[in-house]
C-alpha cells in the first residue's frame, strides 16, 4: 500500500471520527452527561479531521453559536491546507 494511499484512508477514518465526535457530544448535551471536552474537539480538526468536525457542527447545529469554533475550526483546515500545499508544491 503506497503512502498516498494510508494517507487517505488516514483522513477518511479521521474525518468520519470528528464528524462522529460532534453528533455523540451533541446528543450528551442534549441528554444531560458529561460531554467531550473541548479540545479534544479541537484535536480531532488538528490531526486532519477538519472536515468531518466541521461537518458535524453543522448537521448537528452543535456549537455553531460558539465564534471560537466557528472561526477556529474552518482556520485551521484552512492552515493545514495551505501547509499541505506548501510541502507538495513549494519543496
Amino acid at each position: 500500500m503506497s503512502f498516498t494511499q494510508i494517507a487517505i484512508i488516514y483522513l477518511i477514518i479521521i474525518n468520519i471520527l470528528g464528524f462522529a465526535a460532534m453528533g455523540i457530544d451533541k446528543h450528551k448535551a442534549k441528554m444531560g452527561d458529561r460531554r467531550i471536552p473541548e479540545n479534544t474537539l479541537f484535536t480531532f480538526t488538528v490531526l486532519g479531521g477538519g472536515i468531518g468536525t466541521i461537518a458535524g457542527m453543522y448537521v448537528f447545529h452543535h456549537k455553531t453559536k460558539k465564534m471560537k469554533f466557528k472561526i477556529g475550526m474552518p482556520l485551521i483546515l484552512i492552515l493545514e491546507i495551505l501547509i499541505f500545499i506548501y510541502f507538495r508544491y513549494m519543496i
